[in-house]
């Protein structure tokens, strides 16, 4: 019993010591990242590393007044917002007629769907540009929106229609018996089960869509429509960069990822491993 008990706690310990190098590795470079947008330009080559001899808020302060940066980060919020949210609806309701219903080609669109986890979305930028052309949607918000929803689709699709499947069929016929539409079943039984799941879709997606440079690159040109990641990498000229100021906007970017990570969390892992690991 002794050896038994030795053994589990230098396991346990081993896997503690594990998992905070682990979070150290992950915490340093983003505590860093704040401490260097206090820092003048000129204190960020003299001292990388070190904590800021005072705190300077003048990269803040252009940040919010005198550069056009709030425009971006509404641009990127909306981008997102909407893109998540169509997202959602698109995959949870294709999820749950791919799950519980029976029909010609059922394998084959589920299949369509998941193959564009697999192939490249930038193989196809030249023909999306030109379709976005042809649709004058170029050098617009809706041109960004419409990509970041068809690269989230395919993982929403993968993710949801397993979970839906674990989904006893009992609680269906149940409200069918109690007088339910099939819609009414989808929004009254499915949903509520559905959230775990949900979360760890919007939470995938989130990062690619709020921190996608290049479609913004190739699609928006005014800067009006600009993106924080595109509107950022603009910041670096051929002779000249305020790192400060980077520092700041990488930093004031980096909040409602944390954010909503830390928001959704809890559900995250549910959601990922019941949909994703079923068997």
């Amino acid at each position: 019993m002794t050896k038994h008990i030795f053994k589990r706690r230098f396991t346990n310990t081993i896997l503690f010591a594990f998992l905070s190098l682990y979070a150290v590795s992950i915490l340093y470079p983003i505590i860093l990242m704040f401490l260097t947008s206090f820092k003048t330009t000129r204190e960020i080559f003299t001292n990388p590393f070190g904590l800021p001899a005072s705190f300077e808020f003048t990269s803040y302060i252009k940040l919010l007044t005198v550069s056009n940066y709030l425009t971006y980060f509404r641009n990127s919020i909306f981008v997102t917002i909407i893109s998540l949210g169509t997202i959602i609806v698109i995959t949870s309701t294709a999820s749950f007629v791919l799950a519980k219903y029976n029909f010609k080609w059922k394998n084959f669109l589920y299949l369509f769907f998941v193959a564009g986890m697999i192939i490249p979305i930038r193989l196809g930028t030249i023909s999306i540009l030109k379709l976005m052309i042809g649709m004058h949607a170029n050098d617009t918000l809706f041109s960004v929106i419409i990509v970041g929803i068809a690269v989230g689709i395919p993982f929403g699709i993968f993710i949801l229609t397993d979970f839906i499947k674990m989904i006893p069929e009992e609680l269906s016929a149940a409200a069918r018996i109690d007088g339910c539409s099939e819609p009414a079943i989808f929004r009254i039984v499915v949903i509520p089960l559905l959230r775990p799941a949900l979360a760890a879709v919007a939470i995938i997606n989130y990062i690619p869509i709020w921190n996608d440079f290049w479609f913004p690159l190739v699609f928006l040109k005014s800067d009006s429509v600009k993106t924080v990641p595109l509107a950022t990498a603009l910041l670096f000229g051929q002779y000249q960069t305020n790192y400060a100021l980077v520092f700041a906007v990488l930093s004031m970017a980096s909040i409602p990822v944390m954010l909503f990570y830390i928001i959704f969390s809890k559900y995250f892992v549910q959601g990922l491993s019941s949909g994703a690991l079923k068997g």
